[in-house]
């Protein structure tokens, strides 16, 4: 009995520090957590490999448009978890002016492959781009800290909005939406 509470009680403490840490303790679960540091102007895409479903892109050159810059790694489960969403955000705007470009960030040495990175995007039905950063270049260039993490880029190339870990969908979707004048 006494082990019993003595390990919930420490479950207990690990998540209390876990969501203060996070920035939820004192706030709604619903309020997206900002851990990014960069801002301003975003950062070009650099020291990349393969591009998938898409020739190489930079940011520089999609000025004009929305851009959503999206760190994940297929081994995830977080980053599978928004897959559904980040997709949805694509199929409901890409014809409107939003690219999304998947920065496959790897955690473990077997996500390096591009073959498993190009198997996980049929899984999961992404046909936005997606391009490897092995090295962690552009991961480091955001300064991300973090899987998953969005990065929303207005028409001037500048961030206007980050979020780390699942949630805020409709939150982006309302931005997105905003950010090209159509109705979410």
């Amino acid at each position: 009995m006494t082990r019993t509470k003595i390990g919930i009680a420490a479950l207990a403490a690990v998540c209390a520090a876990s969501w203060a840490l996070a920035g939820v303790a004192g706030n709604s679960l619903t309020s997206p957590i900002r851990f990014a540091e960069a801002r301003g102007t975003a950062p070009e895409f650099t020291g990349l490999g393969q591009w998938f479903n898409s020739e190489p892109l930079t940011m520089s050159k999609l000025r004009g448009k929305v851009v959503m810059v999206d760190f994940w790694t297929y081994g995830c489960y977080n980053c599978v978890n928004t897959l559904p969403h980040v997709t949805a955000l694509y199929a409901k705007y890409k014809d409107k002016g939003l690219v999304i470009v998947g920065v496959h960030t790897p955690e473990f040495p077997f996500e390096r492959s591009p073959s498993n990175v190009q198997t996980a995007l049929k899984r999961h039905g992404i046909t936005y781009p997606v391009v490897q950063d092995n090295e962690s270049a552009t991961w480091n260039a955001y300064r991300n800290r973090y899987w998953p993490a969005q990065y929303i880029v207005d028409q001037k190339g500048q961030i206007i909005y980050t979020h780390a870990g699942e949630g805020a969908y409709e939150e982006m979707d309302r931005l997105i939406g905003k950010l090209l004048n159509a109705t979410s």
